[in-house]
Parts: C-alpha cells; structure tokens; sequence
C-alpha cells in the first residue's frame, strides 16, 4: 500500500467538539445543549444533503444552533485532543496532511487558531457546496493531490465518514475517539487506531 498523503477529519478526530460547546455555556444542562446543538447542525447539514434545504456553510448552521441551544450567538473555541498536535506533527514528518472539514472556511480558520493544529492544506466543505458524505467533498482531497483516490488515507472517527470516502476509492484508517461513530460489524477499514500515535506506528510499518 502506497500513500500519497493523509486526509484528516477534524470536528471530534482532530478536536473535541463537545467539550468545546459545554464550555460556551457553563451555565446550561451540559449534556442537553451539545445534544441540542450537534442535533440541529446535524439535522440541517442532512437537510441539505437530501435537497431540503439550499447549501449555508457550517457557521451559519452553528449561529442557528447557539441560537436555539443558548439564546446567544457564542461560538465555542474547540480544544484538541490531548495527542493531537504532537500526532500531527509526528505524521507530518513522513506524510503530506490535508485537513477536510464539513466546517465551513471561516470555522476552520477559528479552530485552527484556538487549537493550533498543522497540516500542509486545509479543505473545507465550502468549497463544494455541499457536505459529507457527498462524495464532491472527498474529490476535493483526491483533485489537490492530483493523485489516484487509492493512494490517499481517510483519517476519521467516524464510520459514516469512511465509509463516504470508501464511496470514491480513500483508503481508510478509523481512529478511535471517546466520540464519534464506531465501525460496525460489516465495516472493512484499512486501519484501526487507538489513537495518532498508534496510526503513526502502523504507517510507519508500511515503509519498512
């Protein structure tokens, strides 16, 4: 298996989402404001997917959201997970890192700043008009490596997230996270993770 370069989810592999908004609103219900929360962008991006709905870019989905969850238009800043950064930057030493978000450009530019993660080109949904697991989105990652879809890896925790890329010839490699979707029973992924530094190990095998 030969790879070109690491195309990276980022809301909930890279950082820790619901962290993120419990502490937008220390006040609240923990629990129910990111079920509130997550619950509108994520039936609102699916309304989109399915017509519904014309395309807005993920940051208005989350004004709607704060809107909704705590009567205030506070964005939350989204720390990392705790290997993150130094995973990146491990991977980055053999790998070329595409970051490819369903968070609209400005959001990427406000997660980035707060969490300080690296990689060489940062992708955006945005850019398709559209989001995952419409498989516009993961061409976007194939069309900047201008390489063939099989020499990219997928990096997510979510199944459904691999399994859209899966749809276009990613590779694929599911990096456990306290979040998330887990694979199920029938999913075949070409990498199974605890976390970047397991990936890390299990790449580096690839060029022994």
């Amino acid at each position: 298996m030969e790879i070109d370069a690491l195309v990276f989810d980022i809301l909930g592999t890279l950082v820790d989402e619901p962290s993120g908004i419990r502490e937008a609103a220390p006040d609240a219900d923990a629990d129910e404001l990111v079920r509130l929360w997550q619950g509108h962008v994520e039936t609102e991006q699916r309304r989109i997917l399915a017509g519904e709905r014309p395309y807005v870019p993920s940051d208005v989905l989350e004004r709607e959201a704060a809107q909704a969850a705590t009567k205030t238009d506070v964005m939350p800043k989204l720390p990392p997970w705790p290997d993150s950064v130094e995973g990146l930057a491990k991977l980055a030493e053999h790998h070329t890192l595409i970051g490819l978000s369903n968070a609209s450009r400005t959001s990427l530019l406000r997660i980035n700043a707060h969490a300080g993660l690296r990689w060489h080109q940062a992708l955006s949904a945005e850019d398709a008009q559209t989001y995952k697991p419409d498989p516009a989105v993961y061409d976007l990652a194939v069309d900047l490596a201008e390489t063939k879809p099989e020499r990219l890896l997928m990096v997510a925790t979510h199944a459904w997230d691999l399994r859209g890329a899966q749809s276009v010839g990613l590779r694929t490699a599911y990096v456990a996270r306290p979040v998330g979707d887990p694979p199920s029973e029938t999913d075949r992924f070409d990498f199974h993770a605890d976390g970047l530094a397991d990936l890390a190990v299990q790449l580096a095998k690839l060029r022994m």
